[in-house]
């Protein structure tokens, strides 16, 4: 059984795996099903063979992304730098199982670790050119993103959310309240429809003998804010990655404030929901913060309050 991440989520197992593929897509009925050890949230992850694996959403929210995926993944992928797992069939429910799910190409590589320094200038610029090919997709037509609210609409969840939060956060509470009312300040976004991934972390991003390889989950990918594409610069670049990151994409001051405000809104979320649930998850969040806190006060970080 793939560890719980949700209250009322469908738990999922090889065998039920098996039984669904051998039923729906006989052609791949022998192939051994084996289950992925992912900090994934939204989906359990199975090895099909040795080059298909299966998504099979753990919630009811995680079916209309992997849809999505499903439909336009195949017309992005070729036109982006690096690997992807492109859908190659679409499951339906069946052996009691309520939603559709994929079976998709598998793709080697190593996630990369937040923070390290070992080869990070050169995966910020992998990174952004990955960035770059996505903003210079064809918008036309597209979902918008997991992320459709603009930065301000979420002030209100964002509060809440640090007043719950308050103890863990302190001592640098008064801190992350200035990285975000600093976010909330910036000139808001109103330019042309943009393509993002929407959710660039180390997680899913491969790597291989320090190159970034693949890129995974595009199940939040529409056009939104092009400053919440930002926030690998903080759950995984160190700083003078970071730096470089934000050079090769010319991010300009606002751009950059509200990209750090999405980079708290999500570390936020993550926290507050998967604290117990997901400790990897929860890691990554503290690190995001504690990476928004520390350049509080330099010229990349909002200023200090006085």
């Amino acid at each position: 059984m793939t560890p719980p991440m949700h209250d009322d989520e469908v738990a999922t197992d090889a065998a039920l795996v098996a039984r669904l593929v051998a039923a729906q897509f006989p052609g791949w009925a022998r192939l051994p099903v084996e289950p992925v050890d992912s900090i994934g949230t939204d989906n359990a992850m199975y090895r099909l063979g040795d080059v298909l694996s299966v998504r099979m959403p753990r919630i009811h929210w995680a079916v209309p992304p992997l849809e999505r995926e499903f439909e336009w993944l195949p017309r992005l992928a070729p036109q982006l730098p690096f690997a992807t797992p492109v859908p190659i069939a679409l499951g339906e429910p069946g052996e009691g199982y309520p939603w559709r799910w994929t079976v998709c190409r598998w793709l080697d590589g190593t996630h990369p670790a937040a923070g390290s320094s070992l080869g990070a200038d050169r995966l910020a610029a992998d990174l952004a050119h990955f960035v770059r090919a996505m903003r210079a997709v064809d918008p036309a037509g597209a979902p918008r993103t997991a992320w459709p609210r603009a930065l301000h609409e979420e002030d209100g969840f964002v509060r809440t959310t640090l007043a719950a939060l308050a103890d863990a956060l302190a001592p640098n509470l008064d801190q992350v309240v200035e990285i975000w009312e600093d976010a909330l300040a910036a000139p808001r976004w109103s330019g042309t429809p943009t393509w993002i991934h929407g959710d660039l972390s180390p997680g899913n991003l491969l790597t291989q003998d320090g190159r970034l390889t693949g890129v995974l989950d595009f199940g939040a990918m529409g056009v939104g804010d092009p400053a919440s594409e930002l926030r690998v610069a903080w759950n995984l670049l160190p700083p003078a990655a970071r730096t470089r990151f934000r050079g090769e994409l010319g991010a300009d001051a606002a751009e950059w404030s509200r990209a750090r405000g999405w980079a708290l809104l999500q570390a936020l979320a993550q926290l507050s929901y998967f604290g117990v649930r997901n400790p990897p998850i929860a890691a990554n969040a503290r690190h995001v913060i504690a990476e928004l806190v520390a350049e509080v006060g330099t010229d990349t970080g909002p200023p200090r309050p006085r």
